[in-house]
């Protein structure tokens, strides 16, 4: 071989100097000779010298296409001697479960009828072992074997032992003083094994979220003063028989702080800082809490924004008083750089279209960059649904005035089987199932099927929805809908379509209108039923238009915990049809965190229908008060104006004026976060009066008083989906009122 000892050997007989006459190569089978030489960069001709044979061999080796080269002088003749790496004729794996073959083909880089070598296949297993290790499998093992064929062939077989997940045995905390172990565990996402975590992998070992564990730690001792708080190290220790982790946290808390004067500066012409002291949400006397600095900054940001200084630098500078453990705050705000949007890059979204998430960007490629709008952006992304995860970000660009707008998604599912079930003493036991596809082949298209049924109703819709229809910033869809009612007194059916269509005024103010056509039958009505259930026997056609008129500023649609909103709703029916009337309801919610866990919540409603044109209150068309959806502790249909002499059990008959609301109080019950359970007490009250019948000798019995309940329930986002039980008590009725004292529903997605 030439290299080694072979090298000396023939360098002596090269001293000469004289010329190569051929390069012969031999023990070549699918390489060609004239290539072999080619790699060599040795020609007939040239003579013979040790550097240029030692750099040809290397060049050789370098190809990856030999397991073996030897060279040798042969009288005047240079010999090459090559034994050719084998081809790989299959690639296998076995053993593996946990991971499919298709996600081990794609990670690894060798494949069929490629040159095998050694250092590939050792690259290959590193690149398993990697997968599996992210998957929390740290003891998993990948043997390769080789099987030789004909022809120079192999077939290549990863062996696998996928071992079990390596789970965080145990989370310690070195240096802290201040806050326990117990108290620091609840901050990071990494959670120690337990029995209760079978559908979780927080208890696996993941480098990342470990570095998202550091920044937990740090944001949660700045929130709560601790302004020098370092994370100094996070160690992640593997057993010896490779089955757990043990991870330490060495923290260094430091001293805690409180703030001292508070105050906002600006160079900015015709800004007057005082304007913009209501914006800021940290006082002087508090503990110093960074959320809140970041949070006045951004609102600091957007006030100024809004008042036309498109580009504008917000800093807060603090001047630490260490000896008394006081900061003192400043607000600086300064012309920031003329910075705009490069362009926008968006990753991560499999299913989902890329303009699905750009039509959701308040910003645009070429536009003034603006934190607030980026904010706003996120926010929407959020709302759709679509995301598990949306993570927004901006690097620099070539250019010193632009900026790239990184968008990083991971998509959830967004079908949703959702049954639901419960009981009540008049309509007895109830159940429901609705199929939903809120982002359509990705294009973020709403459709759904839902059928209810039970003893006494049954119902059924198709639905659909275009957020963007035609591409433009319109939304329309359209509803189909069949509805039976059997209640004791009677049976009821609907049956119509509606068809809708919205647009954004601005930011947070939408609007959409609609029409709806529609018949209803009253029929089979028992003789001891309401006289104004006998005036509404047969068919009535309705033909509605209406609009909903609604201002939005909670801080999410699906789970809102800070924030409010506001909605009007009007209703005509007399565009043809039998019926007539003019009716408008507003309603809204308030959203307060009382802390980081504990929200304080009211949502209200308010409605009133008048009949026009010499008509007269409908039966179906009164407003209904009571159930699960609007007072918990009464009977669905259970409150408001009856006829006298008329059945109990058949419920309210409706009523023109309607005024329901509830407060309510959500708060975790100190269970691990992974059961995902959290508590809530409330009360519910309302009042139905009022109503315009047809016959006015008809004696009607209408209190026109307050009914209220109050209770507490659950609500648990199981594996499985959504659960929510309630109990309530009606502490404020009357002798009329039907009760309900206990309801749930339960859902799961798909």
């Amino acid at each position: 071989m030439f290299g080694t000892g072979s090298h000396s050997a023939l360098a002596q007989t090269i001293t000469s100097g004289d010329p190569i006459q051929q390069v012969v190569v031999e023990g070549n089978q699918r390489i060609e000779a004239d290539t072999v030489r080619s790699y060599m960069e040795i020609n007939p001709g040239d003579p013979f010298d040790a550097a240029k044979v030692d750099r040809a061999l290397k060049n050789l080796f370098a190809t990856g296409l030999f397991a073996d080269v030897h060279l040798r002088r042969d009288e005047n003749n240079l010999v090459v001697s090559v034994v050719e790496n084998p081809i790989i004729n299959k690639l296998a794996f076995e053993g593996n479960d946990k991971i499919k073959d298709d996600q081990l083909t794609t990670e690894v880089q060798l494949k069929p009828r490629q040159v095998y070598t050694q250092t590939r296949v050792q690259a290959d297993v590193k690149r398993i072992l990697d997968l599996y290790r992210r998957s929390g499998r740290f003891a998993a093992t990948v043997d390769p074997k080789v099987i030789k064929l004909d022809q120079n062939r192999v077939n290549l077989v990863f062996e696998i032992n996928e071992g079990d997940v390596t789970q965080v045995e145990r989370i310690d905390f070195v240096g802290n003083k201040v806050f326990s172990d117990g108290s620091l565990r609840d901050e990071i996402a990494t959670k120690e094994s337990a029995f209760y975590r079978i559908l979780s992998t927080t208890d696996t070992y993941d480098p990342d979220r470990l570095t998202v564990d550091k920044e937990n730690l740090r944001k949660f001792y700045l929130s709560e003063g601790y302004a020098d708080f370092r994370v100094l190290s996070a160690v992640a220790e593997l057993s010896p028989d490779q089955e757990a982790f043990f991870i330490t946290f060495t923290v260094e808390e430091g001293e805690r702080y409180k703030l001292g004067k508070v105050d906002v500066k600006t160079t900015l012409k015709d800004l007057d800082p005082k304007t913009l002291m209501g914006d800021v949400t940290t006082k002087a006397g508090d503990w110093y809490d960074a959320s809140k600095v970041d949070d006045t900054v951004q609102a600091i940001s957007n006030k100024v924004g809004s008042l036309g200084y498109a580009f504008v630098d917000v800093r807060p500078r603090i001047d630490r008083d260490a000896k008394n453990h006081v900061l003192n705050l400043t607000y600086d705000i300064q012309e920031g750089p003329k910075v705009y949007v490069e362009r926008i890059d968006i990753s991560g979204n499999v299913r989902t279209q890329d303009k699905v998430i750009r039509r959701e960007f308040r910003l645009a490629e070429g536009d003034a960059f603006s934190t607030e709008k980026l904010r706003r952006t996120e926010q929407r992304l959020r709302n759709l649904g679509f995301f598990e995860t949306v993570d927004i970000t901006t690097v620099p660009s070539t250019a010193p005035d632009k900026t790239i707008v990184k968008v990083k998604v991971k998509e959830q599912s967004t079908g949703e089987l959702t049954f639901g079930a419960g009981y009540s003493t008049s309509l007895g036991p109830l159940g429901s199932i609705g199929l939903r596809e809120r982002n359509l082949l990705g294009k973020g298209q709403d459709a759904r099927i839902d059928l209810t049924i039970s003893g006494k109703r049954s119902a059924g819709s198709i639905s659909f929805t275009d957020p963007y229809f035609l591409d433009k910033h319109v939304s329309a869809g359209f509803d189909l809908f069949y509805r039976r009612l059997t209640p004791d007194a009677n049976d009821e059916d609907q049956a119509g379509f509606g068809l809708r269509m919205g647009y954004d005024i601005s930011e947070y103010l939408r609007n959409t209108l609609s029409y709806q056509f529609r018949g209803d039958r009253i029929h089979d009505i028992d003789n001891d039923a309401a006289q104004v259930i006998f005036d509404e026997e047969g068919w009535k056609f309705y033909s509605i238009i209406g609009t909903t008129l609604s201002y939005d500023k909670r801080d999410s649609a699906i789970d809102p915990r800070d924030g409010y909103n506001v909605q009007l709703e009007t209703h005509f029916a007399g565009l043809g049809g039998d019926v007539k009337y003019l009716q408008g309801v507003l309603s809204g919610g308030y959203y307060y965190p009382v802390t980081k866990d504990v929200t304080l919540s009211t949502t209200q409603e308010v409605g009133y229908i008048q009949p026009l044109f010499g008509d007269y209150l409908h039966y179906p068309d009164g407003f209904f008060l009571g159930g699960t959806g609007s007072l918990r502790g009464f009977d669905d249909r259970g409150v408001g104006p009856r006829e006298r002499g008329a059945s109990k059990s058949d419920g309210s008959i409706g009523g023109q004026f309607l005024w329901s609301g509830n407060v309510t109080t959500s708060f975790p019950l100190g269970l691990p976060e992974e059961y995902a359970i959290r508590g809530r007490v409330f009360s519910d009250f309302g009042m139905l009066t009022g109503y315009d019948t047809k016959d006015s000798d008809e004696e009607i019995i209408d209190h026109r008083s307050i009914r209220a309940s109050a209770g507490f329930g659950l609500t648990w986002v199981s594996p499985f989906g959504p659960l929510a039980v309630d109990l309530a008590y009606p502490f404020l009725r009357e002798d009329e009122d039907e009760k309900e004292y206990f309801s749930f529903s339960f859902g799961t997605n798909f």
